[in-house]
């Protein structure tokens, strides 16, 4: 079978494609003949060594898949054959607080990932697939999805008429507005592109920011919220934005410390946090029983994701270069 190794870190280079023997399940283990997978930023930071020590190569990269088991092991008693299923991001974090044991659990980093044509996985590892959606849109939600789920749902307890922030239009932010305004939340989001506003605005977001039209966009946020400031940001830029993100905040808000977009290297002064009594959670995407809570709601309310690009399997490589290009809107996506 084809598989992508990531040989080293020093870069996309580095990645090929290999000839596998086909993996066969053990007691208590499926196997699944992967059929969508989908890109986040992490893989770009795994690529390029940024985890460091705690991943090893050769490594199968990517998280976020969706196929349909096709064998399964003496013992298995939540999947039988021809279900279709996503593989959970952390494969030993199935609910409760999260562990060490769990953490180091995450497919495409401590464990081998989706960028496999089969790969096999612990039952206790998987999520039946929402019925209503496509392998494609299945594979974007593993990580994306579910760490913007948390963020505003599970951590942050987002309530109707709330004010959430978005940064960007990248799948977590993406993913963010769906949620925030199907639980009824006043919804900001910025970019740099009037065109990927106005695609937001289109999916429901009730105020607009060009951050390149307005470097201190934070003075923009405030001019639509006024003293009261926002509840929630999913903060994914990391330092590089943070300083701005608490200066939105309401007195208590709740900020999602998610990703490093805009960089991690700043200094990071601690005094707004303080004095606006914020609380500041961060993020790893989430367990197995929150990925599936998170389905029963996206199903509820029909919630589709936005899929801006699709490559084919053989093109992952040029696929995670679009990704670095920053181009798109939602997410990209990879058929098998």
């Amino acid at each position: 079978m084809k598989a992508f190794e990531l040989q080293d870190f020093s870069g996309l280079g580095a990645l090929k494609m290999v000839d596998r023997p086909q993996p066969k399940p053990s007691h208590g283990q499926i196997a699944i003949m992967m059929k969508a997978a989908s890109l986040n930023y992490r893989d770009l930071i795994t690529v390029s060594g940024g985890y460091g020590r705690s991943v090893k190569t050769p490594l199968v990269p990517l998280s976020d898949g969706c196929g349909e088991v096709i064998e399964v092991g003496e013992g298995v008693t939540r999947f039988q054959v021809g279900d279709r299923v996503a593989p959970s991001f952390f494969t030993d974090w199935v609910s409760g607080p999260v562990t060490l044991e769990g953490l180091i659990s995450s497919l495409g980093g401590g464990r081998e990932g989706v960028a496999q044509e089969i790969m096999v996985l612990d039952q206790h590892g998987a999520v039946k697939a929402p019925d209503y959606l496509s392998d494609l849109e299945v594979a974007t939600l593993p990580c994306a999805a579910l760490t913007a789920w948390r963020g505003l749902i599970v951590e942050g307890g987002l309530k109707a008429g709330e004010r959430v922030l978005l940064l960007g239009t990248g799948g977590v932010s993406i993913f963010g507005l769906q949620i925030a305004k199907a639980a009824g939340a006043e919804v900001i989001i910025t970019s740099s592109s009037d065109e990927k506003l106005a695609r937001a605005k289109e999916l429901g977001a009730d105020h607009t920011i060009n951050y390149r039209d307005h470097h201190d966009w934070s003075k923009e946020v405030r001019k639509i919220v006024g003293f009261d400031g926002v509840d929630h940001v999913l903060e994914v830029g990391g330092v590089g934005t943070l300083k701005q993100s608490m200066m939105c905040m309401k007195p208590g808000g709740h900020v999602s410390l998610i990703g490093v977009v805009a960089g991690d290297d700043d200094k990071f002064r601690l005094g707004a946090a303080v004095a606006g009594n914020l609380k500041l959670q961060a993020i790893s995407v989430g367990s197995r029983a929150q990925f599936e809570d998170m389905n029963k709601a996206f199903a509820l309310h029909q919630i589709k994701p936005v899929i801006d690009k699709v490559y084919s399997f053989d093109d992952l490589p040029k696929a995670l270069e679009d990704m670095r290009g920053a181009s798109h809107f939602g997410k990209i996506a990879i058929e098998f």
